[in-house]
C-alpha cells in the first residue's frame, strides 16, 4: 500500500541539535492523532546540505521544502498540509505556494550542485538497508563479486581519474594497485573518518546521511586487492555517526553483504570500527595506523608507504570517507561515466562546508572546475550582512587564504595549488571585511601547535615560533625583520618537517603575507589593525555630532571609562578602556567607531 504523503525530516547532527528529532516524533504522534497515521510515512534522513536554514522537513509528492521547522510546527504540517492539501506558506524557504513543476533542486543554493557522494543524504532512512538497495545500493557490489575480476575492478576505478579525496589528490586506482601488487597474503583496508579540520563536516555528515556508501566500497575494495578485514577509524566526537555505522554493519551481515560467504560468493570480508581520541595528527595516515595498533598516533617517516607496509606491517589501503563514497557509483555506473564529471586534471565532484561570513552556510557538492564565486556568492548567496568580501581559506590549517582577483579561478587540485592554497579535505571558510587577516593567520598556527605531536623539531619548534611572532605583531610589537623570519621559518618547516601537518602548517602564514602585505604592515609600522580585531591596536572614540548624551554607553561600561552629563556629548578615557566593544553594541545612534 502506497502513501499519501512521504515525510522527510532531516536527522544529520546540525539539525538534531536544533531539536529535529523532537520534530520527528511529533509529526507520528500528530498524525495518528488526526487519523492520518496510516496515510503518511516519516522518515528520518541524512542532512540536506543548507544547514543554515535547518532543521529542514520535506514533504512528497509536492516536493515541498519547508525551514527552520520547530516542534510545535508539527501540528500544522499535518493538519494544513496532509489534511487539507495547503502548504504552510510561513515554513517554505520561499515563503510563497511553488509554482508548477517547481522543485527543491530549483531553490539557488541547490541549482549548481551536483550530489555524487551526498546522493543519498536527505533522500534515505540512512537507519534502513531497505532503503539503500532500493536507490541501488549493493548493486556494485554485486558486480565487483560475478562480473568484474580484481584486476576489472581496479580498470574502473582507474578510468574513472578518482583522486584521493583526502588532501594529497593521490590516484585511487594506483594505490589500490601497488597493495594490490605487495607480498603477502594478510592485506588491510582502512577507512579514515578523522575529520579534524576546524569548520569541516563533510565525512560525518556522508557517514550520518549514508553509510552503507562506505561499507558497500570498502568490500569491493576488499575484493579488489584480496583483502578480508577492513577497519574504520573515526573520531569518538561523532557519536551520531557511530551509532548509525553501527546498524549499518549489523544489517549488512544481517543480509548477508558482510562476513563470511558474502552472497554466496565465496568471499569473506568484514569491517570493524576503531576509536579516535580527537588528535588532530591522526588524519595523517602513518599516525592513524599507528592509533589503530594502539599505539599513540604519531607519523613514521616514508618510504615504505602504506600500500606496501601499513597496517600491523601488511600492505594497506586507506582512503577517506568521500573517497570512499565514490567508489560505488563508478562501479555501478561505470569509471568513463564518472570521468565525464570534472576536469581533466580533477575528475568527480568535490563535497566542500561552506561556513563563516556567508548567507547559506552548509554542505555544498559541485562538479570539478566549478569556480570559488559560483560558490560563495550563486550557492552561499553572497556575503552576510551586506559586507565586503575579503578571503575565502581553503584546505583548512593546511590551506591558504583565496582573495577576490582568484574567485574566478575553477576549483581543481592544480588550479588551487597554483594560487597558494589546497583543496584539502574540504573546509571553505569565507572571511568578510571585518576579519583581521594576521589573526587569521595566528587563529590557524594556534590550531596547529596545539595539534603537533611534536616528534619532529621543525613543526614542534617552527610552528611555536610562527605564532609566537604573530602573537607579537598583534599585540603591536613587530618589527619590519619580523617578515623575513616568517618566511624563513616557514621554509624550514615545509623542507625539513615529517609528516604533511608541519609541512603545510605554514600555508595560512605564506599566502596571507602574499596576497595582505598591506595588512602586515599596518599591524607592525602604523601600530593599527585596519579590521578593527587585535585589541592592543585599536581605539574607542565618540562622534561628538553624533553622540546625544544619552548616557547608555556609560551605563553599560563594565569599567566606567565613558563620561559625560545627560543629553552632553561623552568621551572615552583610552587608558581606562578594556576595550571589550560593549559600547559599540550598546549606541543606537552610531556615535562610537573603532580606530
Amino acid at each position: 500500500m502506497g502513501f499519501k504523503n512521504y515525510i522527510f525530516v532531516c536527522g544529520g547532527t546540525a539539525c538534531e541539535s536544533s531539536r529535529s528529532d523532537q520534530i520527528y516524533k511529533n509529526l507520528i504522534e500528530e498524525a495518528k492523532a488526526q487519523g492520518v497515521g496510516d496515510q503518511i510515512q516519516v522518515i528520518k534522513t541524512g542532512c540536506f546540505g543548507f544547514c543554515e536554514q535547518g532543521p529542514i522537513v520535506k514533504v512528497l509528492p509536492e516536493d515541498s521544502f519547508y525551514v527552520q521547522v520547530k516542534p510545535e510546527d508539527a501540528k500544522e504540517i499535518i493538519s494544513e498540509h496532509v489534511i487539507k492539501g495547503r502548504e504552510v506558506t510561513r515554513l517554505l524557504y520561499n515563503k510563497a505556494p511553488k509554482k508548477p513543476l517547481e522543485e527543491v533542486e530549483d531553490i539557488g543554493f541547490y541549482k549548481k550542485q551536483l550530489r555524487v557522494v551526498l546522493r543519498n543524504c536527505g533522500v534515505i532512512d540512512p537507519e534502513n538497508i531497505d532503503d539503500y538497495i532500493a536507490n541501488d545500493g549493493y548493486v556494485a557490489l554485486e558486480k565487483a563479486l560475478f562480473e568484474f575480476t580484481p584486476e576489472q575492478i581496479i580498470d574502473e576505478v582507474k578510468a574513472s581519474g578518482l583522486r584521493g579525496r583526502g588532501g594529497a589528490g593521490f590516484p585511487t586506482w594506483m594505490k589500490w594497485n601497488f597493495t594490490k601488487q605487495a607480498e603477502g597474503d594478510v592485506k588491510y583496508v582502512v577507512c579514515n573518518a578523522d575529520e579534524g579540520d576546524p569548520g569541516a563536516y563533510m565525512d560525518r555528515s556522508t557517514l550520518e546521511g549514508d553509510p552503507h556508501s562506505v561499507l558497500e566500497a570498502m568490500t569491493i575494495c576488499g575484493r579488489a586487492i584480496g583483502a578480508h578485514q577492513g577497519f574504520i577509524y573515526i573520531r569518538a566526537e561523532y557519536p551520531l555517526a557511530i551509532h548509525r555505522l553501527e546498524i549499518a554493519m549489523k544489517q549488512a551481515r544481517e543480509y548477508g553483504l558482510l562476513g563470511k560467504n558474502i552472497l554466496g560468493s565465496g568471499f569473506d570480508y568484514d569491517i570493524e570500527i576503531r576509536l579516535g581520541a580527537g588528535a588532530f595528527v591522526c588524519g595523517e595516515e602513518t599516525a592513524l595506523l599507528q592509533s589503530i595498533e594502539g599505539h599513540r598516533g604519531m607519523p613514521l617517516p616514508r618510504p615504505p608507504f602504506p600500500a606496501v607496509k601499513g597496517l600491523w606491517g601488511k600492505p594497506t589501503v586507506i582512503n577517506n570517507v568521500e573517497t570512499w563514497a565514490n567508489i560505488p557509483v563508478i562501479i555501478a555506473k561505470g569509471g568513463a561515466e564518472f570521468a565525464k564529471i570534472g576536469t581533466p586534471d580533477s575528475r568527480g565532484t568535490k563535497v566542500f562546508a561552506l561556513t563563516g561570513k556567508v548567507k547559506n552556510s552548509g554542505l555544498v557538492e559541485v562538479p570539478m572546475g566549478t569556480t570559488l564565486r559560483e560558490i560563495v556568492f550563486d550557492i552561499g548567496g553572497g556575503i552576510a550582512n551586506g559586507k565586503k568580501f575579503k578571503a575565502v581559506q581553503t584546505g583548512g590549517p593546511s590551506g591558504g587564504v583565496i582573495t577576490e582577483e582568484n574567485l574566478d579561478t575553477p576549483i581543481d587540485f592544480g588550479g588551487l595549488q597554483r594560487i597558494g592554497s589546497m583543496m584539502g579535505s574540504g573546509g571553505m571558510i569565507v572571511m568578510d571585511e571585518d576579519d583581521c587577516i594576521v589573526d587569521v593567520a595566528k587563529f590557524y598556527l594556534n590550531f596547529t601547535v596545539d595539534e603537533s605531536c611534536g616528534k619532529c623539531f621543525p613543526c614542534r619548534i617552527g610552528g611555536k615560533s610562527l605564532y609566537n611572532i604573530l602573537d607579537k605583531i598583534t599585540l603591536g610589537n613587530g618589527t619590519p625583520e619580523d617578515i623575513e623570519q616568517l618566511k624563513e621559518i616557514s621554509l624550514a618547516m615545509q623542507k625539513g618537517s615529517l609528516c604533511a601537518l608541519g609541512q603545510t602548517a605554514p600555508n595560512p602564514v605564506l599566502s596571507t603575507l602574499r596576497y595582505f602585505p598591506e595588512e602586515y604592515e599596518a599591524h607592525i609600522k602604523e601600530k593599527r589593525c585596519p579590521s578593527g580585531k587585535c585589541k592592543k591596536l585599536i581605539r574607542y572614540t565618540i562622534n561628538p555630532q553624533k553622540c546625544i548624551g544619552c548616557t547608555a554607553c556609560s551605563r553599560k561600561c563594565p569599567v566606567g571609562a565613558i563620561t559625560g552629563e545627560l543629553k552632553k556629548t561623552h568621551s572615552i578615557n583610552t587608558s581606562a578602556c578594556i576595550k571589550c566593544g560593549v559600547c559599540k553594541q550598546t549606541c543606537k545612534f552610531g556615535a562610537i567607531s573603532i580606530e
